[in-house]
């Protein structure tokens, strides 16, 4: 019996909730929400209108809840949902998925109501569904003898390493929000995105070009350009991680960026315009190159869109788009529907997009950065209340019928 059917057999025998027959369901659904929820909290505090009882100071609050909060949840659902098939193991369904994410909310309202709390017990809370996730996910590729899949995990334990260092530092009064376990999880996150979206681009592009006939398609992944291209960004992430202002830093970021965009060409992104559900995977990867060359011109002291604009380009548009990408086609194609971007998915991505593009505005044009952050939050908040409103009912249903 096949993995895919053996899957299956398990989210049919499960004959609770919909919502937890698999671990995509809940963690993009609750994810996306938050993502919403915790943007518009920002936008309030930023005003003067909130102060929320948390023992982090707000941009720190800000930053972990975005790198640790909800990317915490969309790895998870994606993990939960692609390491079955990687390696022919069961999914985790039902109650026991239900306790991965009763885990990530008691983070949320641990870190969010922090100040009255031992950080200790703030930081076990934080850190839980990433030590279970590591545990089930690395149990299932050795027991599967799926090697290829082990530094997937390895980056999901570094992540979860920099939530730790996160929370000593805001314990000791360092601005975290600055310090390097913010660096080392932003920096964990874009090597997932390098190796996974590595993968996945171009055979999601293969895939659909075949589909459309004759012409280009994408080089097959993982070839020693691909290799290489990862090695010399993982070295220039590492450097940004430790030596963030160093003149060597600027150099490799500008090096790996330059080798991310030649790798990206060989993916035949530009044959894709026909379907946006393919285009942006390659819009979204394209932010990571992007973000280390702005960072290297930060660092090299050329700069004239502000501080902070390579992070953003990470943050909001490689991790922000990439994920959105992600979310739409895995919860399409798990669902039963077509994998195809109607009006709405397009108006949620370019939603995205233009919160990207208004908070490196806000950095070149600082007399409008009040208009344009206040643009930046409502893009955001739109996307991402826009997959729930548009998704959720997917989410929330079974599985349809083929066709």
């Amino acid at each position: 019996m096949n993995a895919a059917a053996t899957t299956m057999e398990r989210q049919r025998a499960w004959r609770g909730p919909a919502l937890l027959s698999f671990g995509f369901r809940p963690f993009f659904l609750l994810g996306a929400l938050w993502a919403a929820l915790a943007m518009g909290l920002w936008v309030a505090m930023l005003a003067g209108r909130l102060t929320l009882p948390t023992a982090f100071d707000p941009v720190s609050w800000h930053a972990h809840e975005f790198l640790f909060g909800y990317l915490g949840a969309i790895i998870a659902g994606f993990l939960l949902t692609a390491v079955p098939n990687w390696t022919g193991g069961l999914p985790v369904t039902g109650w026991p998925l239900a306790g991965l994410v009763a885990a990530w909310l008691a983070g949320r309202a641990a870190v969010s109501v922090s100040q009255g709390l031992p950080p200790l017990a703030v930081a076990a809370a934080d850190l839980a569904l990433v030590a279970l996730l590591a545990f089930l996910l690395g149990r299932e590729i050795v027991v599967g003898k799926n090697w290829r899949n082990l530094p997937v995990v390895g980056l999901l334990a570094v992540f979860g390493c920099a939530n730790a260092l996160f929370h000593w530092e805001a314990a000791t009064g360092a601005y975290a929000a600055q310090g390097m376990g913010l660096r080392l999880g932003l920096a964990a996150v874009l090597m997932m995105i390098a190796v996974i979206g590595g993968r996945i681009v171009p055979s999601f592009t293969r895939n659909w070009l075949a589909k459309q006939g004759e012409g280009r398609l994408p080089t097959p992944p993982m070839q020693r350009f691909d290799l290489a291209a990862l090695g010399v960004l993982l070295a220039a992430l590492l450097a940004w991680v430790v030596l963030p202002v160093a003149a060597f830093t600027g150099m490799a970021l500008a090096l790996a960026g330059g080798l991310h965009l030649a790798r990206m060409a060989r993916w035949a992104g530009d044959r894709t315009f026909a379907e946006p559900l393919v285009t942006v995977l390659h819009v979204g990867y394209a932010f990571v190159p992007l973000g280390a060359l702005v960072g290297a011109v930060e660092i090299l002291g050329y700069s004239w869109i502000g501080p902070g604009s390579a992070q953003h380009l990470w943050t909001a548009g490689g991790l922000g788009l990439m994920t959105l990408a992600v979310m739409t086609r895995a919860t399409l194609g798990h669902t039963g529907r077509a994998l195809t971007a109607g009006r709405g998915t397009m108006a949620i991505y370019a939603a995205v997009v233009v919160a990207v593009l208004a908070r490196i505005a806000a950095g070149a044009w600082p007399e409008a950065a009040d208009a344009l952050h206040s643009l930046s939050g409502m893009g955001w908040i739109g996307a991402f209340a826009g997959f729930a409103a548009l998704y959720g009912p997917m989410l929330l249903r079974p599985r349809q019928a083929a066709g």
